[in-house]
C-alpha cells in the first residue's frame, strides 16, 4: 500500500506540540493513520485510497484552535516497511512513573517495572493520544480490578485491556470499529500472553453481545463518546464506572451534560496538554 506524506507547519503563538496533538486527532477523523512529531510541526501518513485535499483543506479552514495558521507539504511514498519506519522515527518506550512500561518488541526489555507492556503499533495508529493513553493508563493503575469485568471500548492497540488483564480483571472485553485496530489488538494480546482478552469488530452495536461490566474504559474522541455515552450506561452494573478520554478540558461541560442525561455523575477528572479523562459513576 502507497501512502502521502504531508509535513505541516505552523505560524501561531501557540506551544507546537499542542498544536501537534490537536492536528494529529482532527486528521485521524479523515483517515489519516499515523504521525511522527518534531519541533517544527507534524508528518501525517494517510493511504493514497483514501487522501482527499478537500477534506483536508475544511479540516483545516476549521481548525479548532485560534492563531494557528496551518502550512502543509505533501509527497507520494512507496509501500515500505512500516514497522522499520516507526521503529527508526517515532516508536519510543512511554514510562508512566515505576509502575508501567510500554515497549515494542524491538526495544530492549527493562527490568523493575510491575507491568511490563509489549505493543507493535501498527500504521493505523497515531501519536495524537499520547496524552489520552497517558491519562487513562494512570486512571487505571489506581484500581483495584481483581475479578472484575472491564470493557475497553475502541481499544486501539489493546494496552489498555492488556493491562486490565494483567492488573487481575476477571474478564476484558475490547472492541474498536477499525479493522487494522482489531488485528494489531489480536497480536499485541498474543505478544504479551493475554489471550482469554475477548476482542470484537465493530462499534457499539457489539457491546450487548457481552453483558454488563463493573468498569468501561473509552478512549475515543468527543463526537463519538457524545454519542455513545447512552450504550456505555445500558452495559454497565449498578454503580459501575467509566472512564472516557480523547477530548479537550473545554468538551467537559457537554461530556458531563450527556453523562447527567443518562444517571451518570462526572466525579472527577485529570488533565495533560489540555487532554483530559473523566470519572463518572452510574447512579
Amino acid at each position: 500500500m502507497n501512502y502521502y506524506e504531508l509535513t505541516f507547519t505552523y505560524t501561531s503563538p501557540i506551544e507546537t506540540s499542542i498544536i501537534n496533538d490537536v492536528l494529529a486527532s482532527e486528521l485521524g477523523e479523515i483517515g489519516f493513520e499515523s504521525f511522527t512529531e518534531n519541533e517544527n510541526g507534524l508528518q501525517g501518513y494517510i493511504s493514497d485510497q483514501l487522501y482527499n485535499v478537500r477534506g483536508l483543506q475544511d479540516k483545516l479552514a476549521g481548525f479548532p484552535l485560534d492563531n494557528v495558521e496551518i502550512h502543509y507539504t505533501e509527497s507520494l511514498v512507496e509501500s515500505k516497511d512500516w514497522n522499520e519506519e516507526w521503529e527508526k522515527n517515532y516508536f519510543k518506550p512511554i514510562r508512566i512513573g515505576k509502575d508501567c512500561i510500554i515497549r515494542a518488541s524491538f526495544h530492549e526489555h527493562e527490568p523493575g517495572y510491575t507491568y511490563n507492556i509489549i505493543i507493535d503499533p501498527k500504521m493505523a495508529f497515531g501519536t495524537g493520544n499520547h496524552e489520552t493513553t497517558f491519562l487513562m493508563i494512570s486512571e487505571m493503575l489506581k484500581l483495584d480490578l481483581n475479578g472484575k469485568e472491564l470493557l475497553d471500548m475502541g481499544c486501539g492497540t489493546a494496552v489498555l485491556a492488556i493491562l486490565a488483564r494483567m492488573k487481575g480483571a476477571g474478564r476484558v472485553v475490547a472492541i474498536d470499529i477499525d479493522e487494522w485496530a482489531y488485528n494489531n489488538a489480536l497480536e499485541n494480546i498474543r505478544l504479551n500472553n493475554t489471550n482469554d482478552i475477548q476482542v470484537a469488530l465493530g462499534g457499539a452495536e457489539q457491546i450487548p453481545a457481552f453483558g454488563e461490566f463493573d468498569i468501561v474504559f473509552a478512549n475515543i474522541n468527543r463526537n463519538i463518546l457524545l454519542d455513545d455515552i447512552r450504550h456505555y450506561n445500558e452495559s454497565m452494573k449498578p454503580g459501575a464506572f467509566l472512564y472516557m478520554s480523547g477530548f479537550y478540558l473545554q468538551d467537559i461541560p457537554a461530556i458531563e451534560e450527556e453523562c447527567k442525561r443518562n444517571g451518570l455523575a462526572l466525579l472527577s477528572h485529570t488533565e495533560k496538554n489540555n487532554w483530559v479523562a473523566v470519572k463518572v459513576q452510574k447512579q
